[in-house]
C-alpha cells in the first residue's frame, strides 16, 4: 500500500527487506532530516527558515494530506501528523513520512473508533477522550503544526504567560486581545502581515474543538495558496487536550483518560 501511495510530498518507499525477525523498511534520503529538527531542535541542527520557505512547507505538508484523505485509494488518515514526521530535502521541501499510525479509510466510511495513538500536543480532542477517529484529527494536527512553523515554537513542550498556556491556548488569547502577530517567530525579521495572520486563522480554524466545523485538507490548502477572506464571524474556540486529568480547552468536560495514553507519561504545561 506504501509503495504504491506515490505523491511528491511523501516520503518514497524504496525497498524493504525481511530476515528472519529483522524487518526493514527503506526510504529515500531526505537530506535536511526533520522540520522537528531544523525549525525546533538544538542550535547545533538549527536553520534559519525565511517566510517564503515555511510557506512552502506549509503548502506542501497540506498538499500531501490532501491526497491521502482524498486521492489515495483507499483514503488514509495518518494519524501521527508531527514536525518530526515531515522530512525535509536537499531544497526544505516537505515529505510526509512515517505511515506506522496510519489508518485506511473506504469510501463508505466516515470515522472509526479505534486505540488511540499519536503524539500529546497534536491530538484532537475528540480522538484524544473518545478514540473517535476521522480525517479531521489530521486537519487538527495539521493547524498545530501551522503554529509551530509560524512561531517556532514546540506545541508540547514551550509554555506561555503566567498560566503556562500551550502554543493553541496562547494564540487564542493573543486574537483575543488584538495582538495575534506577537505568536510570530523573532527570527522572522521580514514578513507580509496580513499573509501570516491568515495562516494563523487558518490554524485556528482547523483547530476548532467540534471536529465538523474543521475545513477538509482540501478547503484548508484553497485557504493557504489564495487570497481569501476569512468569515471570523464562524470562528469557534480551539479544542486543546490534557493529560493530568485537566479539562480540554474549549472543549468537552469530560476528564477520563484510557490507560494507554496515561502509559505515555504526563506533559508538564
Amino acid at each position: 500500500m506504501i509503495s504504491n501511495t506515490r505523491h511528491p510530498n511523501l516520503v518514497e518507499l524504496v525497498g524493504c527487506c525481511v530476515e528472519n525477525n529483522n524487518r526493514i523498511l527503506v526510504y529515500e534520503y531526505l537530506e535536511n532530516n526533520s522540520l522537528a529538527r531544523v525549525l525546533l531542535g538544538s542550535k547545533s541542527t538549527h536553520v534559519a527558515l525565511d517566510w517564503p520557505t515555511r510557506v512552502n512547507i506549509c503548502l506542501g505538508t497540506a498538499s500531501g494530506l490532501q491526497f491521502l484523505h482524498e486521492e489515495a485509494e483507499p483514503h488514509i488518515v495518518h494519524r501521527d501528523i508531527k514536525a518530526s514526521n515531515i522530512l525535509l530535502d536537499g531544497n526544505f521541501r516537505p515529505k510526509i513520512g512515517d505511515f506506522g499510525l496510519a489508518k485506511l479509510f473506504p469510501d463508505n466510511v466516515t470515522h472509526v473508533s479505534t486505540r488511540v495513538a499519536g503524539t500529546i500536543g497534536y491530538l484532537a480532542p475528540e480522538y484524544a477522550l473518545l478514540g473517535q477517529l476521522t480525517k479531521k484529527a489530521d486537519v487538527y494536527s495539521f493547524g498545530v503544526l501551522l503554529l509551530e512553523v509560524i512561531s517556532g515554537s514546540s506545541s508540547s513542550k514551550a509554555a506561555f504567560g503566567q498560566d503556562f498556556l500551550l502554543l493553541l491556548e496562547w494564540t487564542w488569547k493573543l486574537r483575543e486581545e488584538g495582538r495575534l502577530l506577537d505568536i510570530v517567530d523573532p527570527e522572522l525579521s521580514q514578513y507580509p502581515e496580513n499573509e501570516v495572520a491568515r495562516f494563523i486563522k487558518v490554524a485556528l480554524f482547523c483547530t476548532q474543538a467540534g471536529a465538523n466545523q474543521r475545513p477538509t485538507m482540501k478547503q484548508v490548502v484553497e485557504m493557504l495558496s489564495k487570497e481569501v477572506n476569512l468569515n471570523e464571524k464562524l470562528l469557534t474556540r480551539p479544542g486543546v487536550f490534557k493529560l493530568q486529568n485537566s479539562r480540554p480547552f474549549g472543549g468537552s468536560s469530560s476528564e477520563e483518560t484510557s490507560s494507554s495514553q496515561n502509559k505515555k507519561g504526563k506533559q508538564s504545561a
